[in-house]
């Protein structure tokens, strides 16, 4: 009875329209199917599809880490059928095909609008499909689960499992996280400087891992550009103080120009924490290196002319050589340029 239950639970998550067969639908469709049951099953059999499994194997597959968290939220396995085995989930294939008679065939002429009147339809199908009786037996394929079958399920989680994603990442000289979805970035206790971790991360949280030990977590923010830092993830007394500190990079930048001086105070004003801001701050003097001290404080006069207090801003200005030249652009002057005076041309006293 066991295996029929682990079985028929991939016919159940079928009888379910999902818009793709990625990773975050597949496992909607599972979940679907044990709310359905109303409990879970010792074990999942899936067919050995990406989003299930990474890369099949006979003795030993590679379950798909996200779907690896589902069935640990739930307190259940994952057993793929072993390739080329159609022994395995030949029950499965069978309930399959009776799905497509009993719940989709009767829906083939009607039209539906969006994915929820379809799954609606369908799970009013799927109700009277197991509610009627056997034609050998007075039974029906409801009552006789709850007979013979309910009992093999262990306990259904009330909180229903919320998608978590996984990243590899390397944490920062500044011991950040740069997390790549949001362009985000996310404090560690800075011991781990230089270390591999894993995220965990869904839409509201942000776990950080190493080795298996949760090492730091953060409310998920979506603020591009952006550090979420906590005061117990910074050293109190460490190298990285010893070594740079707001007032040792503002003398430097002193020592190119004032242009610089001030450019590095913006800098280091627009962050949270001064450490937030050290790394686009070396960046801005090691420009010096290549372009010179009088291009650079020039390249820092223009950028802050503009307000554009980035290491990338600056950068592009010595790029493209606007700092050599005092004139201004052909864009600049058209737009500073006044409005020839024209009847056709309503000055704001026509709208007062």
């Amino acid at each position: 009875l066991r295996r029929i239950v682990e079985l028929q639970l991939q016919a159940v998550a079928l009888a379910r329209r999902v818009l793709t067969e990625k990773k975050a639908d597949w496992i909607k469709a599972n979940e679907h199917a044990l709310r359905y049951y109303g409990g879970v099953t010792k074990a999942i059999v899936p067919d050995c599809l990406k989003s299930a499994v990474e890369k099949a194997d006979k003795y030993e597959p590679d379950i798909n880490p996200e779907y690896a968290d589902f069935a640990r939220h739930y307190n259940t396995v994952i057993l793929p059928a072993r390739p080329h085995s159609p022994k395995d989930k030949a029950l499965a294939e069978n309930a399959v095909k009776i799905i497509y008679r009993r719940v989709f065939a009767p829906l083939r002429d009607q039209v539906f609008y969006s994915l929820e009147e379809l799954n609606k339809a369908i799970l009013e199908q799927l109700e009277i499909h197991n509610h009627t009786p056997f034609q050998r037996m007075k039974i029906s394929r409801w009552d006789l689960f709850d007979q013979s079958e309910r009992h093999a399920l262990k306990p259904l989680r009330a909180e229903a499992y919320e998608l978590r994603n996984f990243l590899n990442l390397k944490v920062q000289f500044n011991y950040h996280i740069s997390f790549g979805p949001d362009k985000h970035y996310y404090s560690v206790p800075y011991r781990y400087r230089g270390k591999r971790v894993t995220v965990i991360y869904t839409s509201t949280s942000v776990e950080i891992y190493h080795k298996n030990i949760r090492i730091a977590s953060h409310k998920r923010d979506y603020g591009i550009n952006r550090y979420t830092t906590m005061k117990e993830h910074m050293p109190s007394n460490h190298r990285f103080y010893d070594d740079w500190s707001p007032e040792k990079m503002i003398a430097w930048a002193q020592a190119i120009g004032d242009d610089v001086k001030a450019m590095i105070e913006a800098v280091l004003e627009s962050r949270q924490y001064p450490e937030q801001a050290y790394k686009a701050c070396l960046g801005i003097l090691n420009l010096a290196r290549k372009y010179g001290k009088g291009r650079l404080n020039e390249a820092c006069r223009r950028a802050c002319e503009y307000r554009c207090t980035t290491y990338r801003s600056v950068k592009n200005i010595l790029e493209n050589n606007m700092d050599k030249s005092d004139r201004r652009t052909e864009e600049e002057q058209a737009f500073h340029r006044p409005l020839p005076l024209h009847a056709n041309i309503r000055g704001r006293e026509y709208f007062n």
